[in-house]
């Protein structure tokens, strides 16, 4: 019987830096990649062997070489990856929020391979704006006097607080004093800005008369926030955005909304509770109206600014304004997206207005071709969520293909591991797919791994 090998045994096995160089395949890695990036990533691994034998463990050459190899795949690569998204969850924030359309996709690789005229007027040849390519497209689609772009809606409230209200005071509901997400909270932003927080009202009853009064000569805006990603119902009562800008107008104080999702549509034609529009805000009079690009407008990660050109020009003038600005990528896709709303063409062309708009038939066929082509499952009526604090507690009805005869958490890992890799969702010990958030170019490739990942985990 062989006797276990000592621990002072076992470190002496950990093969040297140089020895794992000269493997054959980590010397292909070598000369695919830098030299020095694969030496320090051997030693980075021997140095794991070393505190794993500490904890008891005995890596060999193998398993160090094998440990080499598989970490420059998952790190030397381009991220983030292509997934395929089956989870039913349209704007899936974990998952990028709103996939973009063809025409945002194709304008932003087209700003990025060559040079544009991102700061440059080609009317008179002289030095340009990079505000002035979205904002009279902003200020078309949506009814503003003019509009900006930032990199995202936390950068747009913060810069539009520090522009208007630093060293004085914003008037808040306490209800609407909120986190949205991501450690975004309303106070930090306001005590970042220098403005000066001023809660009013309750957390589920805030009336008019409550910002009335709490108006002074230090008060520089009132501040309303949708909270995207919460309801509270019951006992409550909010401030509408009219009486709101009554009371800004009585004491000369403009009113600043902050609607987080931005939908430029009446979401109510797909079934689903009213949410705030920002053609609404403008129209009710708001002085600014703040929303982001990613979720219901289903474009690229940006901040919109839209409202007073005098205030704006105050914002675009500030210095953080240089720190938040939006990359040319993103302001070329945010304005074919726009596009794609002022010729109305955004429920065919925009995904994630495709998949909302989705009829649960279509859905269902779908996931029938699925069950057909893999042979295995059963499809079902389930419902999709819109996610990405927008819509919260909002469903859609859908039709899932569930697959309770395997396990799911091993199904669900070598789904993870194809390429793309298919994402679903674990209920009730079956692993749910929903087709109304895959797009249908993707179908075959669904088929395709969900067949290459039973195979993995029989």
């Amino acid at each position: 019987m062989t006797e276990p090998a000592t621990q002072a045994e076992q470190y002496r096995s950990i093969p040297s830096v140089d020895a794992v160089l000269r493997d054959t395949q980590v010397a292909a890695l070598a000369g695919a990649y830098s030299l020095p990036a694969v030496t320090r990533l051997v030693r980075d691994v021997i140095d794991g062997a070393r505190a794993s034998v500490r904890n008891g463990n005995n890596p060999d050459t193998d398993a160090i070489i094998a440990a080499v190899l598989s970490r420059a795949k998952r790190t030397w690569r381009t991220g983030p990856q292509l997934v395929i998204n089956a989870t039913g969850v349209v704007l899936h924030t974990n998952l990028g929020r709103a996939p973009l359309s063809r025409a945002a996709a194709q304008a932003a690789a087209e700003s990025a391979t060559g040079y544009s005229d991102l700061e440059f007027s080609l009317e008179t040849g002289k030095r340009g704006s990079r505000t002035s390519h979205i904002s009279e497209l902003i200020a078309s689609v949506t009814g503003a006097e003019a509009g900006i772009a930032v990199n995202n809606n936390a950068s747009a409230v913060l810069l539009v607080l520090s522009a208007l209200a630093d060293g004085r005071e914003v008037i808040v509901s306490r209800g609407e004093s909120v986190e949205i997400g991501g450690g975004f909270r309303v106070p930090d932003v306001m005590r970042q800005s220098g403005a000066t927080l001023v809660e009013v009202g309750t957390t589920n009853r805030t009336y008019d008369r409550d910002y009335d009064a709490a108006v002074t000569d230090r008060t520089a805006a009132i501040l309303k926030v949708h909270p995207s990603n919460f309801s509270v119902q019951g006992f409550t009562h909010t401030t509408e955005l009219s009486e709101l800008i009554a009371v800004g107008r009585k004491h000369g104080t403009p009113v600043l909304n902050d609607l987080g999702s931005g939908s430029l549509v009446d979401t109510r034609r797909y079934g689903m509770q009213r949410e705030p529009t920002v053609q609404d805000s403008i129209t009710d009079g708001a002085a600014l109206t703040l929303f982001s690009g990613d979720k219901l407008l289903g474009g690229p990660q940006a901040g919109i600014i839209c409202g007073d050109r005098t205030l704006l020009e105050k914002v675009a003038k500030h210095p953080l304004a240089r720190a938040v600005r939006i990359d040319k990528m993103t302001l070329a896709a945010l304005s074919a997206t726009l596009l794609s709303y002022l010729n109305d063409s955004f429920e065919s062309e925009i995904p994630i207005w495709h998949m909302i708009s989705a009829s649960p038939e279509s859905i269902e066929e779908r996931a029938n071709k699925w069950r057909t082509a893999i042979g295995f499952g059963e499809v079902r009526a389930d419902r999709s969520t819109v996610g990405g604090g927008s819509l919260p507690g909002e469903t859609l009805p859908t039709a899932v293909l569930a697959i309770a005869d395997h396990d799911p958490d091993a199904l669900a890992s070598a789904l993870r591991s194809q390429q793309p890799p298919v994402i679903g969702r674990i209920q009730d010990d079956e692993l749910l797919l929903d087709p109304r958030t895959v797009l249908p170019e993707q179908d075959e490739l669904v088929s395709t791994a969900l067949l290459a990942a039973v195979r993995a985990t029989k």
